[in-house]
Formats: structure tokens, sequence, C-alpha cells
């Protein structure tokens, strides 16, 4: 016997709505059944208030017919809540997973890693209340109607089922028509976006170089392939929603005429009014059919959301709950360390090993392409190594809980990115706000000065990508808080390189005063002015270690190699 496939996490989190879609799904019967209250109502009239000539008669009618569309309506609206609260569930539940989960797979460089899952899980959050499942919620009405019709007469009754056989075989010619079509289109649009989003962050650039004639036209292309999908499956979709339309309209109308006819042969029961309700029940078992056919790019959208979230969610699995570690103290292991960049089988950083304890400062130099910058994400746990560990009073950094390590870790990536916020929440790591910390980091940078001569000081809000203040502004808010907390240990890769002479001044006097509180420090350079605090080197070539010690012994090392180099070095230290 084939083993049953346990059912997906994003299956899972929909477990709890089934008392809820069970109860849309008795708001539905009701909210159908009403729906035959008109053809009652005309049956009613024409029975009892045409020949009884009863104005009491038609008045009760009325009052009932009036109270019953009220009823339906309400119920509509009570159907329609429960949905939209389902969908906030929905998104209580899994909003932070799937954030988590896109986060890491960016990291990570898997595929989902990116924005579109979280439109993905706004579609499938959204389709909770979409025509389309309120027309599949309305299916056990269907079949009572189908059953009424029957009992009517076996002959509708198998009319009926052709009819909705028929419907069946549109749907099904509508999804092999606009599949296709309608997954191109969905890769295209995110292509487009993606594109577009990539060109908004690199305006600058493209401005200065007269780029955005040339960006613009590729990007048009994109758009232009998505709209040419998109065209395909409209059409395709429009063609087969006029087909279901036509399909309800002309079976309704036969099962009106072969109604009358097995009238005229005594071969319907119940006579005349027979007739008139089994046409309107054929109606009604068409209607949830033709409504699902006319939302079907409605149903392919969701599908694919929904198909890529569980791969996400499956690439990515949540974290386990990890045990409590000691804080650390900044001792510093790196074992035989080999690895590349995520999905990637070429090492880029080969071989590096070495140790450091608290309150020491490392200096990484090296050519570019090196592999620092491979290294600084591997000490901070940013990326998993091929083979090798990094650890911090033991422990694996990688695995470590970021939450829980974040705090006692500073880093500065090469390229600073804020967040839109104010100066001190971005100092603050957007945490408690400790103001007597944040304007402690900014004066370890010399920021502090900088900073209260903004319009509102530190509540300055830097503006969208920290456009408000300048490069080395921004890489010293970057270098303030990697500093934020005093943490025991810091990785910083090229900190100075956009630091004019006083930047870097304040930077070594930062690093000199924290090292003095025992914090690690590990600062990959091309400069030379950071060598004076430092206690020990490593020069990288290639991606592989060349040499490690003290500084001044990697220095004597190196004097015979690059003797002008050496001079300048030993002239900073």
């Amino acid at each position: 016997m084939k083993p049953q496939t346990p059912p997906s996490e994003l299956a899972l989190a929909f477990e709890p709505l089934k008392p809820v879609i069970l109860k849309a799904i008795g708001f539905s019967t009701l909210i159908s059944l009403l729906a035959l209250a008109p053809t009652v109502y005309m049956l009613e009239v024409y029975e009892r208030v045409v020949n009884s000539r009863s104005g009491m008669t038609l008045a009760m009618l009325t009052v009932m017919i009036v109270l019953a569309y009220a009823i339906m309506e309400l119920l509509e609206k009570v159907r329609g809540s429960l949905m939209r609260a389902a969908g906030v569930q929905v998104d209580q539940t899994l909003s932070k997973r799937v954030y988590d989960a896109m986060f890491q797979g960016f990291l990570k460089r898997q595929v989902g890693g990116s924005m579109q899952v979280l439109n993905d899980l706004k579609v499938v959050r959204e389709f909770l209340a979409n025509p389309a499942l309120m027309a599949i919620l309305e299916a056990p009405v269907a079949l009572v109607a189908l059953a009424l019709i029957f009992a009517i007469s076996p002959v509708l009754g198998w009319s009926a089922v052709l009819g909705a056989l028929a419907q069946l075989g549109v749907a099904w010619m509508n999804e092999r028509a606009s599949r296709k079509p309608l997954n191109e289109a969905n890769r295209a649009a995110a292509g487009a976006q993606q594109f577009a989003e990539a060109s908004l962050r690199n305006a600058h650039v493209m401005e200065s170089m007269g780029m955005l004639d040339a960006v613009h036209g590729r990007w048009q292309k994109r758009q232009r392939e998505f709209l040419a999908y998109q065209a395909v499956a409209s059409e395709g979709a429009g063609l087969w929603t006029a087909m279901s339309k036509a399909v309800q309209q002309i079976m309704a109308s036969l099962l009106l005429g072969l109604g009358a006819w097995l009238l005229l042969n005594n071969m319907l029961n119940g006579g005349e009014s027979m007739m008139i309700i089994g046409s309107v029940l054929g109606g009604r078992v068409l209607a949830p059919l033709s409504q699902l056919v006319a939302q079907w790019n409605s149903v392919v959208n969701v599908r694919g959301a929904w198909s890529r979230l569980e791969s996400l969610l499956a690439q990515v699995p949540a974290k386990p709950d990890a045990m409590s570690l000691p804080a650390p103290k900044g001792v510093l292991t790196v074992e035989s360390l080999v690895a590349g960049a995520p999905g990637q089988q070429v090492p880029i950083v080969r071989g590096v090993q070495f140790g450091l304890n608290p309150g020491e400062v490392l200096a990484v130099v090296g050519p570019s392409a090196s592999g620092k910058t491979t290294l600084a994400r591997l000490l901070v746990g940013l990326w998993p190594a091929m083979s090798g560990k990094v650890r911090l009073d033991g422990a694996d950094v990688h695995t470590w809980e970021k939450s829980e390590l974040g705090p006692y870790v500073g880093y500065l990536p090469q390229g600073v990115e804020l967040l839109e916020g104010s100066v001190a929440e971005n100092i603050s790591r957007f945490g408690d706000l400790d103001m007597l910390q944040v304007e402690a980091a900014a004066k370890l940078v010399g920021l502090h000065e900088l900073i209260l001569a903004l319009p509102e000081g530190y509540n300055t809000s830097i503006g969208r990508d920290g456009a408000v203040l300048s490069g080395g502004q921004r890489q010293r808010v970057g270098l303030a808080r990697a500093l934020y907390g005093k943490p025991v240990f810091v990785v910083l890769d090229e900190p100075n390189s956009s630091l004019d002479e006083a930047g870097d001044a304040a930077l070594a006097a930062a690093i000199a005063s924290l090292k003095q509180l025992g914090t690690t420090f590990v600062v990959m350079t091309h400069r030379t002015s950071i060598l004076g605090v430092a206690d020990k080197m490593l020069l990288m070539r290639d991606g592989a270690q060349q040499m490690f010690g003290p500084r001044d012994e990697v220095l004597k090392a190196l004097q015979p190699q690059q003797p002008a180099q050496v001079q300048q070095v030993a002239a900073a230290a």
C-alpha cells in the first residue's frame, strides 16, 4: 500500500478553519434556498392571488418575499464577514512564517526568496472571500436541487445531469486553454516587477549615466510579454465564460420545454407548477459551475500562489526551538573553513583557520576577490560552510538562534543599507529604544554632533534608503548600529570605505575603546589606517589563507614582498 503523504505545512495552517468553512457552507445553503423565493412568490401570486382576487393574500406574500430578501442579504453579509475573519486568521497564522521563510530563502539564494511570496499569501488570503470559493460552497445545494428534480421527473433529472456534465466539460476546456498563458503571464509579471524594483534601487546610477531609456525599453519588453500572455488568457477565459453562460441559459429553456412536454404526456409529478420549478432548480444545479468557470482566472492564480508558498515552506522549514545558550564572551574559533555562496558548489573560501581571544582585533587584508566579504558573512552566520565551523564561545554561529545571538554581535556589511525610520531607530536596530545607548554608539563613531545638527536630531527620518544622509553619514550610522549595545563580537567589512579622515580616526578610536572592554573585532580592509589598532593580521589571496599571526610578524614577513606598501602600513601602525 502506498504510504499516505502527510499534509503540507500550508495545509495544516488551514486546518483550524474547518469549523468556519462548515458555517459558511451552512450559510451558503440557506442563501441558495432563499434564492428560490422569487420563483415561489411568482407561483403563489399566480395560483392564489390571481384566482382568489385577494389583496390580503398578495400583501402577506409580498411581506414574506421582502423578509426573505432581507434575511438573504443579512446571511450574505454574515458569510462575507466570516470569510474575511478567516482570511485575517490565516494571515496571523502564516504571515510571520512566510516572511521568515522569504527572508531565509533570500539569504540562501533559494527560489521563492523574493517579495513575490508576500503577494502569494495575499492571493491565498483574499481567495477566502472570492466568488469562486462561494460557488464551491454552494455545491451541496446544487446536489439537493438535483435530487428534487429527480423527484419531479427522472427525465428532467438526467437532463440536468447532462447539463452539469456539459458545464464540467466547459470548465475542463477552460482549464486546458488558460493554464499555460496564465502561468506565463504570472511569471512575466513577476519578472517585470523584480526588474522594476532593481531599477529603482539603482536610480542614481541610471540617471547619472543616461541609462533610463535603455532600462525602460528592457522593462517595457518584459511588460509587453506579460500583457501578451494576459491577453491570450483573458480572450480564452472570455470565450469559455460565454459558452458556460450559454449552456446555463439553454439548459434552463430546454428544461422548461421538456417539462411542458412531460406535462402534456402526463409524465410530470406535481402538476403545472412543477414545470417551472424544475426549470428553476435546473438553473440552481448549473449556477455554481457557471460561476466557477467565470472566476477560473482566480482559481488558477490561487493554485499557483498556493504551489509557490508550499514549495518555499518546504525548502525553508521552520527552525526548531533551540536550546538557550549562555551569553558569549567573544572567543572566536574558525576551524578549517571551506565555503561558497549558498546553492553553489564552487568554494570561495578554502582552508581558513584561526582563533581570537576576547579583546583582540584581527585585520583581514588582501586584494579584491580574495574572499574577505565571504569570510565576513560566514563569521556572523549568514552563510553556511561546506565544511569546517565558525564557533563563538564553542557554539556554531550559523545554527545559533539569531534573535538570541544578535544583541551580542555587530556587523557592518560592505554596502550599508538603512531602513526607513528615524536615525535613532536605525542605530538601535529597531528594537527597544534606549537613547543612552543610542547616543553612546553615535559618540563612539563621532556622529553625535552631526546628528544633533539634523532638523529633528535623533528623531530625524532618514527617508527611503537613507536618502537624507550622505554616503559617509550612512556609513557612520551603519557603524553605530554595529556597535550599539557594546557587542562582544564585531565584524566590519570595509568600514572606512566611505569615511573621511575624521571618520577614519573616529573608527580607530571606537575600536580601541571597545577593545578595552573585551570586544573581539574582525575588520576586512584595503586601507592601512585601521592596522594601528590591530593585534593580529590575516592575509588572504584567491580565497585561501596565506598568512596569519601577530600584526608585526605578518608585516615583517610581507616586507620583502611589498616594501612600499609595508612602509605605508608600518607608518600607520
